[in-house]
């Protein structure tokens, strides 16, 4: 009586669960992975402005603290961007008639406002604080960079769900005074341990990792 299975079956069982597993499990692993990806998560991709606006200039050379222009990051869950006005604060005196700044002057004088691309996103269903961190002492450039070592802005962090709970189950590791929150390359004047420890408990900062937290 003939055999009903061929001397090959097992071997083609065994190469067809195997290529079973990596389709149930590789595939989705490699999405995962390709999520995380600067192609997607936009980091470290300078992104175009309507007007050539260098931070470095702005922030090293002529010392102007972010929060001049970022004017409701204390207090706001958006840091905001800066109206025309506040440009033409400086630059109906300054390089006033500058080819570079006709949008910034096309703008005030058309009562629009000038259309700034975002740079750092996070999605729709992620709720993010500017304020909360900002007063608990989370230092602008602990998410969004040296920004003073930009010519153009990029995103530069991934601004993952693994990266923010990466601060939030160890936020003492990236706390400082609040008075310094918007310095440059800030760098403690004494042990960094000690001292985090002190304004984990100074500010009440608590490791709070449950989904609500950023999910409403």
């Amino acid at each position: 009586m003939a055999s009903l299975f061929s001397r090959s079956a097992n071997t083609k069982t065994r190469i067809a669960l195997i290529a079973l597993f990596v389709i149930i499990v590789g595939v989705p692993t490699l999405l995962m992975l390709w999520m995380r990806t600067p192609y997607i998560t936009g980091a470290m991709n300078p992104i175009t402005q309507p007007v050539n606006f260098d931070h470095r200039h702005h922030a090293v050379d002529d010392g102007i603290n972010c929060v001049y222009c970022h004017s409701t990051v204390e207090r706001s869950p958006y840091a905001g961007v800066p109206a025309t006005e506040v440009c033409m604060g400086c630059h109906n005196q300054i390089w006033a008639n500058s080819p570079q700044l006709e949008p910034v002057r096309r703008s005030y004088l058309e009562n629009r406002p000038i259309p700034w691309q975002r740079v750092n996103r996070v999605p729709d269903f992620v709720y993010f604080d500017h304020s909360i961190h900002v007063n608990k002492g989370v230092g602008c450039e602990t998410c969004h960079g040296r920004v003073d070592q930009m010519a153009r802005v990029y995103q530069a962090e991934p601004l993952t769900m693994g990266w923010c709970l990466n601060c939030h189950r160890h936020p003492e590791a990236y706390l400082r005074p609040v008075d310094e929150v918007t310095t440059m390359g800030w760098r403690p004047d004494r042990p960094q341990s000690e001292l985090r420890r002190e304004l984990r408990k100074l500010y009440n900062v608590q490791s709070l990792t449950y989904c609500t937290t950023c999910h409403r």
